[in-house]
């Protein structure tokens, strides 16, 4: 896993003849088959903190991993306000967060992990990290993202969901349509070089209203192990038992899709 701040290496003519098993949870009713590009897949996520895609989307992002696809993490901030230990500074925080998704993007076969480095608690959907998001997305060329459901303000009567969160699905939402996609929104990215870019499909992870299901029942262990990897964050928490819990509550409400999965709301762009 190698951390890069440019366009990571594109698809070889080998790559572009193997067949993909990756995005295998949806049927678009008559979609012609010849529409989908044949090969592997590049996919980014594209989330707030260290380990939000863990818990988000960690199984499906193994899987796919192991089914031969280009993964790429990038990372909004750092995390560097997330801890309660007064005797850590915020560049301490971040040191140790970076290093902890660097081993949690090892353990689940991700192979390029980005860091804006914002200040975290602080992110505003703004043009300026639609441009940003927009830069990278034009740099990374993925074919699918992952993201946060910037719908999700609380869940039940015990979480409030961080403000981080929401403005990251949002901006990100707003940067693939129509920023990414149109020559014109932000010229300046194309005096850099960056030509526009269509992503075709989107996952929005935690989703408010999920309407595709990922089997993650063989990855499941990766999760756990990316998980675990986040030490500062897990503290004395073992995950496993919470974390086995959603994903079966989750595959029990949606049967048909395995014994544990992970819940997207999903788009299929024209």
């Amino acid at each position: 896993m190698t951390r890069t701040d440019t366009d990571p290496t594109q698809q070889t003519a080998d790559d572009a003849a193997t067949p993909s098993a990756a995005i295998d949870s949806v049927v678009v009713p008559d979609e012609a088959p010849a529409l989908e590009p044949a090969g592997p897949k590049r996919i980014a996520v594209i989330v707030a903190h260290p380990d939000d895609a863990e818990f988000l989307c960690a199984g499906t992002v193994a899987r796919w991993a192991d089914e031969g696809h280009h993964i790429t993490f990038v990372l909004l901030t750092s995390g560097d306000k997330g801890s309660s230990d007064p005797a850590v500074t915020p560049e301490q925080l971040v040191a140790t967060r970076e290093a902890e998704q660097r081993d949690a993007c090892d353990v689940l076969g991700v192979e390029d992990l980005i860091f804006l480095r914002h200040p975290d608690t602080t992110l505003v959907p703004d043009l300026d990290l639609r441009r940003e998001i927009t830069r990278v997305i034009r740099q990374v060329q993925p074919d699918v993202v992952i993201c946060q459901d910037p719908t999700v303000r609380f869940v039940a009567q015990s979480y409030i969901n961080h403000p981080d969160h929401r403005a990251a699905g949002e901006a990100t939402l707003d940067a693939i349509y129509p920023a990414a996609r149109d020559g014109m929104t932000f010229p300046e990215l194309l005096a850099e070089g960056l030509e526009p870019h269509k992503v075709r499909e989107v996952y929005l992870g935690g989703a408010k209203e999920p309407d595709v299901w990922v089997d993650i029942t063989a990855t499941l262990p990766k999760k756990l192990g990316s998980l675990r990897r986040h030490a500062s964050q897990m503290g004395d928490w073992d995950p496993e038992e919470t974390i086995r819990q959603w994903a079966k509550e989750e595959a029990d409400q949606h049967p048909g899709n395995g014994e544990y999965v992970e819940g997207y709301k999903y788009f299929k762009l024209d």
